[in-house]
C-alpha cells in the first residue's frame, strides 16, 4: 500500500506544476487559489455528507484546521502561483524538494522525532541528485531580483508546506478521519483567499480557455482532493520525514513530460542526477527479508 500510495503521490503532483503555469495569467493569484480549493472543499464535503463519513470536529480541531489551510491550501500556493511569473516551473520543482529538509527538522523541533541514518542518506542523494538534475538550469539562470524573489517565494511556500505536514501528524496522532480534516482545511483556506482577494478589489472573472478550465479543475479534484490525499495518508503511515522524499521525484516527471512534449534533452549531469534519486529511493525503501529464525 505504501508504494502505492507513494507512486500516486509522485504521479499527481509531478503534473501540478506544469498546471500551475497554465494558470498564472489574467486571473489574480488568489482569485485563482480561491477557485481551486473552493472547488475542492465543496465536492469533498458534499460527498462525504452525502456517505455519512463528514465527521464531527471540536472547536479546538477546526482552529487546527484553519491553520492547516493557511499554510497548505492558502499561502504556500499563492507564494508558488506568483514565483512562477519569476521562475520556471522545473525550478519551483526543484526548491520545493527541500519540504523533505523542513519536514525532518520541523519534525525534531515539534515531535522530538530523531532524524535516522536511512533519512539522512536518502535526503542526501535526492538533493545531490536534483541538483546535478538541474545543474545547467541553475547555472543559466540569471541572477536578477525577480529571480531572487521567485526562489524566496518557492522557499516560504515550501516551509509552509512543510508547517501543514506537522499539523497532519498531529490529526493522525489523535485519529482525526483524513477526509474530513482535508476536508475543511481546503474550505478554509478558500475562506481565506476569497476574503484577501476581496479585500485588494481582486476581479473574479474565469479565464475562458480550454488550459485555464483544465487544468483548474485538474488541480482541484486531481492535484489537490486525490493528491493531499494519498500524500497525508502516507505522512500517517511512514511518517512525514519519508513522505516529503515524494517531493524529490516530482521534477523527473515534469522532465519526462517536457521529454515527449517539448523536446527536453538529457544531459550527462541529468542522467547522473537521476541515478543518485533512484539510489535515494532504494536507501529510503529498501527493506531485507529478515532471515528466518533457527529452529532448535
Amino acid at each position: 500500500m505504501n508504494v502505492l500510495l507513494y507512486a500516486a503521490t509522485v504521479l499527481i503532483w509531478g503534473t501540478t506544476w506544469i498546471a500551475i503555469s497554465m494558470q498564472t495569467g489574467t486571473v489574480p493569484v488568489l482569485v485563482s487559489v480561491f477557485y481551486r480549493f473552493a472547488i475542492a472543499a465543496a465536492v469533498m464535503l458534499l460527498a462525504l455528507r452525502l456517505s455519512g463519513r463528514l465527521q464531527k470536529l471540536s472547536g479546538p480541531t477546526h482552529g487546527f484546521c484553519l491553520l492547516q489551510g493557511a499554510c497548505v491550501f492558502g499561502f504556500n500556493f499563492v507564494c508558488f502561483y506568483t514565483a512562477n511569473a519569476y521562475i520556471n516551473s522545473g525550478l519551483e520543482s526543484v526548491i520545493f524538494s527541500l519540504a523533505i529538509l523542513f519536514n525532518a527538522i520541523n519534525g525534531v523541533i515539534f515531535f522530538g522525532q530523531r532524524i535516522t541514518l536511512r533519512l539522512l542518506l536518502a535526503n542526501l542523494l535526492g538533493l545531490a541528485g536534483i541538483i546535478s538534475l538541474f545543474w545547467h538550469d541553475i547555472t543559466d539562470e540569471q541572477v536578477s531580483s525577480g529571480t531572487l524573489l521567485g526562489i524566496g517565494l518557492s522557499l516560504l511556500g515550501t516551509y509552509g508546506f512543510s508547517l501543514g505536514n506537522m499539523i497532519s501528524v498531529r490529526f493522525q496522532r489523535q485519529q482525526q478521519n483524513l477526509l474530513t480534516t482535508n476536508a475543511w482545511a481546503m474550505g478554509y483556506g478558500a475562506l481565506i483567499m476569497l476574503s484577501l482577494a476581496l479585500l485588494t478589489g481582486a476581479t473574479f472573472a474565469v479565464e475562458q480557455t480550454p488550459a485555464y478550465l483544465g487544468s483548474l479543475l485538474y488541480l482541484a479534484l486531481i492535484g489537490s482532493i486525490v493528491g493531499f490525499a494519498t500524500y497525508f495518508s502516507l505522512v500517517g503511515r511512514i511518517g512525514a520525514g519519508p513522505a516529503a522524499y515524494t517531493t524529490v521525484m516530482f521534477p523527473l516527471i515534469a522532465l519526462g513530460m517536457s521529454t515527449l512534449f517539448e523536446g527536453y534533452r538529457w544531459s550527462g549531469a541529468a542522467v547522473f542526477g537521476l541515478g543518485l534519486i533512484l539510489i535515494g529511493n532504494l536507501v529510503m525503501f529498501y527493506r531485507p527479508a529478515a532471515r528466518a529464525s533457527a529452529t532448535a
